[in-house]
């Protein structure tokens, strides 16, 4: 039964109702991936063991992905509300065991468990809007969870460093309780949805091959984006590990009577394009996240506090893309056009910002990438709502969760990438700082400040191979939205 025909008929009451009730457990999730970055110099400092911090950030990431396709699964079969309780309750007990954590191993244990509620509140929060929301309504809720999700990932790093300096490193952690008590408050306001779990078989295997084929394709992607220390020996391992493993998970998925990755629900092409788009649309976003304070530090010779300025219109004009394209979906039923138009815009203020980088003013930079976030805000709420349309209401769990995982893999495939061309092309320049941004890659940019003038033109000519890749990648994303079978509501 659709549980929008027991909500109040006003928009706004059914706002009040439901946005809430998500916009928590989604803001949960996704701070949660960055809160940690800038408490790790801290953690270090108390914990030692700094040689392994990367597996704080790494373990979550892991644990993200695996859990987000169970989570879907399991709230098409017992239900969205209880599943999300759930989820929140592990974010809650494994964030109060971070917080206790006396090494990095047992954090880093506890960031795994942190990191198996997050999918969770991801998937389950982006299955309820399609649960409880009729279809024309939609676009407004994806447009405002996505602007929740970009400010989640823009303030993470600033309170993260907040919370650290003033009350130390595990209050990072212990501030996710309060947060968690009033969801669950929240949570348990909205309509019980009853469903069946007839004939329910959970897929152990499938389960089982997934976390292994998603944490070695993960941890391979993450040696690439230090190449200064890669061991070719250990990336190689992983990388035949994931390509033993990924047969034998089709394998396994075509023979499963309930699989965790329904194999022909995922090729329906409304599904395969939309998880693609969210693919490319992770690729290109987390890229420039990661890539652009470096670039801003090295190149402009800025400081930490100054590029979080510079990155502002960036980081605010997707969630306004979001809001914007949200509201033109309800009010005119049209879908595709907006990201088909979004993505085309978004390529061609890529190159160009790619192609001028090198000579381009502060300011110049600041507002081009200003305006390509714009234009790249109008994907995530339409592939949802696509992919909740082309799924229908029995499998709205596990199409949202194959979007998360596809956003998952896009944006550690696509710095991985980005991170590779840039030292590459270092490398071939001959230039000394590689072993520089192969150590700070990722953590401090500050450090990156002390870079030679001899050295910034190499590392501009690199950083503007860097941006022209991820130009591609929405140039392709462009391509995929204008072949979108639903085009209009």
């Amino acid at each position: 039964m659709d549980l929008a025909l027991h909500l109040p008929d006003t928009g706004r009451t059914q706002f009040l109702t439901v946005f809430p009730a998500i916009m928590l457990p989604m803001f949960l999730a996704v701070v949660d991936q960055t809160i940690v970055a800038t408490a790790l110099p801290s953690i270090g400092q108390e914990l030692g063991s700094i040689e392994r911090l990367s597996w704080i950030m790494v373990t979550y990431l892991v644990a993200l992905t695996i859990s987000a396709p169970v989570f879907g699964l399991l709230g098409d079969s017992f239900g969205r509300r209880r599943l999300l309780l759930v989820a929140l309750g592990l974010v809650a007990v494994f964030s109060l065991l971070c917080a206790l954590a006396p090494s990095v191993e047992m954090l880093a244990v506890g960031r795994f468990g942190q990191g198996l509620g997050g999918g969770g509140l991801m998937t389950l929060s982006h299955a309820l809007i399609g649960e409880t929301v009729p279809p024309r309504q939609r676009g407004h809720f994806q447009s405002y969870t996505a602007s929740v999700a970009v400010t989640a990932s823009t303030l993470g790093p600033v309170l993260g460093g907040v919370l650290a300096e003033s009350f130390g490193w595990p209050s990072v952690f212990l501030v996710n309780l309060p947060i968690v008590a009033i969801a669950a408050v929240l949570v348990s306001r909205l309509p019980a949805h009853h469903a069946t779990a007839e004939n329910f078989r959970f897929d152990y295997a499938g389960v089982v091959l997934f976390a292994l084929t998603v944490s070695c394709a993960l941890i391979a992607l993450e040696q690439l984006q230090n190449l200064a220390s890669l061991s070719p020996v250990r990336l190689g391992g992983f990388i035949v590990a994931t390509a033993v493993l990924l047969p034998l998970l089709i394998w396994r998925e075509r023979r499963a009577s309930v699989p965790l990755l329904p194999l022909s629900l995922l090729g329906a092409p409304a599904i395969w394009r939309s998880d693609a788009l969210a693919f490319l649309h992770g690729a290109c976003i987390v890229s420039l996240i990661t890539f652009i304070p470096i670039y801003l530090c090295v190149v402009h010779g800025m400081t930490v506090a100054r590029t979080g300025l510079v990155m502002l219109p960036m980081t605010a004009c997707i969630g306004l893309g979001s809001i914007m394209t949200g509201r033109l979906v309800s009010r005119t039923g049209r879908t595709a056009i907006f990201p088909s138009v979004g993505l085309t815009l978004a390529a061609l203020c890529l190159l160009t910002f790619g192609s001028l980088s090198p000579t381009l003013s502060t300011l110049a930079a600041s507002m081009m990438l200003g305006v390509a976030s714009l234009f790249m805000g109008s994907v995530m709420g339409v592939v949802q709502i696509t992919v909740q349309w082309a799924a229908g209401a029995h499998h709205l769990g596990r199409a949202s969760a194959s979007v998360q995982l596809s956003r998952s893999l896009g944006a550690a495939f696509g710095t991985a990438l980005v991170g590779t061309v840039i030292f590459m092309i270092i490398n071939l320049a001959g230039s000394e700082a590689t072993g520089m941004l192969g150590e700070l890659l990722g953590r401090d940019p500050q450090a990156l400040a002390a870079v030679t003038p001899a050295l910034r033109g190499d590392i501009a000519e690199a950083f503007r191979a860097g941006f022209l890749l991820i130009s591609t990648f929405a140039a392709t994303a462009s391509v995929l939205a204008w072949t979108l079978p639903l085009r209009r509501l």
